[in-house]
């Protein structure tokens, strides 16, 4: 973190009650937005979707992985909550995203559809759960929508996955692809790289991206795709794009949320910081852990009488 483990402890007053500005408090969705005066779904739905594309309003997107954030989330006006499989190397500490299994992507899938009200739920099918059949996709996306309350799922990879999505569209089970970098098959992309470099690369990520479109599909996610080809695919597409570090063109944006407010020292460079989390937490950490060894905390109103 960026704080400094060797400051001293600072006393800070009682916390104010929190405020809707802090994200907390309970939203009452009135029949308009405040933006452009357009209908707030009371549950964002596939058909809101294409709406929120027709009408130019970004769609707002972010990971979630537990109830508590992703009620906050949820009342702080998110679109769709993702419950990635980035749990693996930002919540589970493994290195990558493979070796996430589907047993634990469930548990995280249930607590974050509870945790919700408003926003679509979108649950990735993590390595080695769907590629090898659309049979195998349904039955994995099905666990995904039966028992983690999910409204949808997502999976990497383009035309070669069309039947995949045909058979879960026909299914009623709503899908989101995704394309450009793909973290699942990063070995054999050779790391971390930027997609759809180069006249023949573009032309393979449009047509992928329609193949996912015309197979059903009802967004497609592009990362780390240059800005100019996400634009035009974004502009090609009846469907909405989600970028990621593909530029503001796209029809919405998404990010790792502990990128966005901060939980590490280090986040990609299309994700700024839009807070500093972690150095907060760290900070009320020592500060609770100070009072315990200073025997300041807990006072007599913070225990019980006989």
């Amino acid at each position: 973190m960026n704080a400094n483990p060797d400051r001293p402890s600072e006393q800070r007053p009682a916390p104010a009650p929190p405020t809707p500005a802090a994200g907390f408090a309970i939203p009452q969705h009135q029949p308009k937005d405040g933006r452009q005066g357009v209908p707030v779904p009371s549950r964002v739905r596939v058909h809101h979707l294409r709406a929120m594309k027709e009408r130019g309003e970004p769609l707002t997107m972010l990971t979630a992985y537990d109830t508590v954030t992703a009620r906050i989330f949820d009342e702080a006006g998110i679109d769709l909550l993702l419950v990635g499989d980035s749990i693996g190397d930002n919540m589970l500490g493994h290195p990558s995203t493979i070796p996430v299994t589907v047993d634990e992507m469930i548990p995280a899938v249930r607590a974050v559809s509870r945790g919700t009200t408003r926003a679509m739920v979108v649950a990735d099918l993590p390595f080695g759960s769907y590629e090898a059949s659309p049979a195998q996709a349904h039955a994995t996306a099905v666990r995904m929508m039966k028992e983690g309350g999910a409204h949808a799922v997502k999976f990497e990879g383009g035309a070669h996955l069309a039947e995949h999505v045909r058979l879960l569209a026909r299914s009623g089970i709503p899908v989101v692809g995704h394309l450009g970098f793909t973290p699942q098959a990063e070995n054999m992309l050779g790391g971390k790289r930027v997609q759809g470099r180069g006249n023949e690369a573009a032309e393979t990520l449009m047509s992928d991206a329609m193949a996912l479109q015309d197979a059903g599909a009802v967004a497609v996610v592009l990362e780390m795709v240059p800005r100019p080809v996400a634009a035009r695919a974004t502009e090609i597409l009846a469907i909405p794009t989600i970028g990621i570090g593909a530029g503001a063109e796209c029809d919405g944006q998404v990010l790792v949320w502990t990128d966005m407010a901060g939980m590490t020292s280090w986040s990609p460079r299309f994700a700024p910081h839009f807070g500093e989390v972690g150095a907060a937490l760290y900070a009320a950490t020592r500060e609770y852990a100070a009072a315990v060894r200073e025997r300041t905390f807990p006072r007599p109103e913070h225990s019980y009488e006989e």
